[in-house]
């Protein structure tokens, strides 16, 4: 594989490591670069499809937990798969969700490396306690670029653009109502029906230039908010919320808002609570991997934070859910969270 995400996991964490005393790069992921112009935006630094599905079938083969699925296909005939970690039926189960966007990859690039993590001797024993359901790359289409609509005025360079939309130009996530699209047709036949699911993170990317209390946030989080989610089901929602605040927010190098997100029950985050009982979070990382509004794109200097920031919120929820510390979260923390706003061009 001539490219991988441990080049950039490891890059970010060496960054971290230093002493906030004597450097700055603690508030790396909020103060990152923008693209402006000026910064490098070049997407062949991230894996292709085919090196994901690569990836994938041998992390497979090396990890005897791991089971990999194929869920159905994309519109240009992609397999779209799911990686599984289920040792016993009875324990809860978590459901990681990535690129229902195209152009939202390094939220996959972390998932990928959480892949590899939850096969290390770090996450000895947490599997026996929670089963774990992962989908790395829902708009496969749209990662690739290969769509049935121009992307000329897209803004990175590489092997590729990258598209929030699938082949069809279709938002997969305004689809959890009529589940048309095949992508979403296939994660909720073959996942969200198949297995019992307790809590699922949707993870995202939003623009670059949201800030809450002044400063520009890493991401910013959100529980549903359709009132036709059950209370008990948006608050176990909130404690998923609790675990990834406490586990990204003092770290130094993070800084979360609250997501202005709406109500509407074809996003997943509403949709998926309320037809499954799930318990629901949706996780909106800085800036973009490519998009045509300058704006929403961030320099790839920050990839490694952004990775790191993915890799932690899975690490953390994973285990809280093992041990069951999730049921016992303080959410008053949400009544204080003030929503980022948006950054005044300068």
């Amino acid at each position: 594989m001539k490219k991988t995400v441990l080049t950039l996991s490891i890059a970010g964490a060496m960054m971290l490591s230093v002493s906030p005393f004597s450097s700055p790069v603690a508030n790396a992921v909020g103060n990152g670069p923008t693209y402006g112009g000026n910064e490098t935006i070049n997407t062949s630094i991230l894996h292709t499809y085919d090196e994901m599905a690569d990836y994938l079938k041998k992390q497979d083969v090396k990890q005897q937990d791991m089971e990999l699925e194929v869920i159905g296909q994309s519109i240009k005939g992609r397999d779209l798969y799911l990686a599984k970690y289920m040792k016993n039926p009875e324990n809860p189960t978590i459901l990681f969700l990535t690129q229902q966007h195209g152009n939202e990859q390094l939220t996959t690039e972390g998932a990928l490396e959480f892949i590899k993590h939850l096969g290390s001797n770090k996450m000895k024993g947490v599997t026996d306690g929670v089963n774990i359901l992962i989908v790395p790359m829902l708009n496969a289409d749209g990662a690739m670029g290969d769509v049935d609509f121009s992307l000329d005025d897209y803004i990175a360079k590489g092997d590729r653009n990258l598209t929030r939309y699938n082949a069809a130009e279709v938002d997969l996530n305004r689809d959890h109502i009529t589940k048309i699209q095949p992508e979403t047709k296939a994660l909720h036949d073959n996942v969200m029906i198949k297995y019992n699911i307790d809590y699922m993170i949707d993870l995202h990317h939003q623009g670059a230039m949201s800030e809450r209390d002044g400063k520009l946030v890493s991401g910013s989080i959100l529980y549903p908010t359709t009132p036709n989610a059950d209370p008990e089901v948006v608050q176990k929602s909130k404690q998923l919320g609790a675990v990834v605040f406490d586990a990204i927010d003092e770290k130094g190098w993070g800084h979360l808002g609250k997501y202005n997100g709406g109500s509407a029950e074809t996003i997943s985050r509403n949709g998926i609570a309320v037809e499954y009982g799930i318990s629901t979070l949706l996780f909106e990382m800085r800036g973009m991997s490519d998009h045509e509004y300058e704006s929403y794109v961030l320099g790839q200097k920050s990839n490694g934070y952004l990775i790191k920031q993915t890799v932690t919120t899975l690490d953390a929820t994973v285990r809280a859910i093992a041990d069951r510390s999730i049921e016992s979260k303080d959410t008053s923390f949400w009544d204080s969270l003030s929503y980022q706003t948006t950054r005044p061009s300068e």
